[in-house]
């Protein structure tokens, strides 16, 4: 019996994966911060789609706790053939807003965790006949983004690890897929503490977590390498890539209520 494993589940785009791959006949591990959300919807999606779940309730920017859930995989005795890095957020405003450890912990989510995830946990997909990683990035890696600044550069790091670890394992059973969303309507705008004015510019555009979700999972299981989801954020990224930097960066700057 084979698992798969989602980091942010609880809420968002985690949470419409978890019921996109439970639809799909899928068993659940469920990892996010809160054990009471977790149980919850471990329960409501074992009785609905008649599947195992299972979750752990731990705070991926504690540096430990990658290791900690391989840990609880191995006592167990789950084999995952699924790995769905999600869990991630942003941190708006001028850079000097934050303080170091402020960027740190989300640089640990965004980037450390499920780097260290993925690397603990590739013997065990490579055990299958077909496993997948599934690594959730954004729109805002493919540019430079003023007042998401160190947030843009985490999915920008994400986006690279993830076509290069392709590129390493494309003879092997594991695919991986970075999959891109733009504006969704989840609480990233909220934990972000984004302005009035990005929120109400990405509410035009903001696909659902669900529409979201699905094009992931079709994506990952299709075995492909990158995808963006919706017309304009594909439009979008192509400008960017045709644009000159400065002028992408400044657009994106008023966005923000970046001077």
């Amino acid at each position: 019996m084979s698992y798969a494993l989602i980091t942010g589940a609880s809420k968002g785009i985690g949470k419409a994966i978890a019921e996109e791959l439970a639809q799909r006949n899928c068993n659940l591990l469920l990892v996010a911060r809160s054990e009471s959300l977790l149980q919850q919807m471990a329960t409501e999606l074992s009785v609905k789609y008649s599947i195992q779940t299972n979750f752990l309730a731990i705070d991926l920017s504690n540096h430990s706790a990658p290791d900690q859930i391989n840990n609880w995989i191995t006592e167990k005795g789950f084999a995952v053939n699924i790995l769905v890095n999600n869990a991630g957020y942003g941190l708006s405003g001028l850079f000097e807003t934050y303080t170091a450890n402020e960027y740190r912990d989300m640089m640990q989510v965004n980037m450390y965790a499920p780097v260290t995830l993925t690397n603990l946990l590739i013997p065990e997909l490579k055990k299958h006949p077909k496993s997948y990683i599934l690594n959730i990035v954004s729109s805002a890696a493919y540019q430079a983004v003023p007042g998401l600044t160190v947030y843009a550069a985490t999915k920008s790091f994400m986006l690279s690890f993830s076509r290069g670890l392709q590129y390493e394992l494309r003879k092997s059973n594991i695919a991986v897929t970075a999959v891109s969303p733009g504006g969704t309507a989840t609480d990233f705008g909220n934990r972000a503490n984004l302005g009035d004015k990005a929120v109400k510019a990405g509410e035009k555009l903001n696909m659902t977590a669900g529409a979201v979700a699905r094009i992931a999972v079709d994506a990952m299981f299709a075995r492909k390498t990158e995808t963006i989801t919706g017309f304009i954020n594909k439009l979008g990224a192509a400008l960017v890539w045709l644009l000159p930097k400065k002028l992408a960066e400044k657009t994106a700057a008023g966005i923000y209520n970046i001077d």
